[in-house]
């Protein structure tokens, strides 16, 4: 199955900023006794096996032990609600890792899968601000930051060679906004915590 996806991703956590577990590969301690964390997507261009995925968003919710590369995962996937049936399968084997690609290095860590979800998800990027909404259950806003020095219009600060699957090279970012609702029996507030955004652009 040949595919190809691009846009843009962020990500919030319950670690202080900047997250160990992104800065060592997955292989340092997490600031907490467990690891939560969500990944939102918005394929801005996209086709998986002759699917159109185009304009489509998901986001990957993972509760893991504190060394995330010891494995036992538990994650949720949501699929935008937006999604018809061909696209939603295409994007959830895309997006679990069933289909290869960067997601595919993630698998082997994964010990339950909590559910596969069509849900409303509403994505915004403003610039160096960005929104996700999963109907009433999670809803996150996350800045890139700026060293104070160079003002509002500096440069953002940036991470590069990082082992992740969206991109090697990602933003330093808090989130002015991050909470859950019954996820999966999981409620939270990471409000002020670790978050990273980044373009990703995948094929296989």
């Amino acid at each position: 199955m040949a595919w190809n996806v691009s846009g843009t991703y962020f990500e919030s956590c319950n670690c202080d900023t900047v997250c160990p577990c992104t800065t060592s590969g997955l292989t340092a301690p997490a600031d907490n006794e467990r690891c939560q964390v969500t990944f939102a997507f918005h394929v801005a261009q996209g086709e998986v096996d002759g699917v159109d995925v185009s304009d489509r968003n998901v986001v990957v919710f993972a509760d893991a032990p504190r060394v995330m590369a010891e494995g036992g995962w538990q994650v949720a996937l949501y699929v935008d609600a937006s999604a018809d049936d061909g696209q939603a399968e295409a994007l959830g084997k895309v997006f679990s890792g069933q289909a290869g690609g960067p997601m595919a290095a993630l698998v082997p860590l994964v010990a339950e899968v909590l559910g596969v979800e069509r849900a409303p998800i509403d994505f915004h990027d403003d610039g160096r601000r960005h929104t996700v909404r999963v109907a009433d259950a999670i809803h996150i806003e996350i800045e890139d930051q700026v060293a104070p020095q160079f003002g509002d219009d500096g440069p953002v600060m940036k991470l590069s060679g990082m082992f992740h699957p969206a991109n090697s090279t990602l933003t330093v970012a808090r989130s002015t906004r991050a909470v859950g609702h019954g996820v999966h029996g999981r409620s939270w507030d990471f409000t002020g915590h670790n978050a990273h955004s980044a373009p990703f652009s995948w094929s296989a």
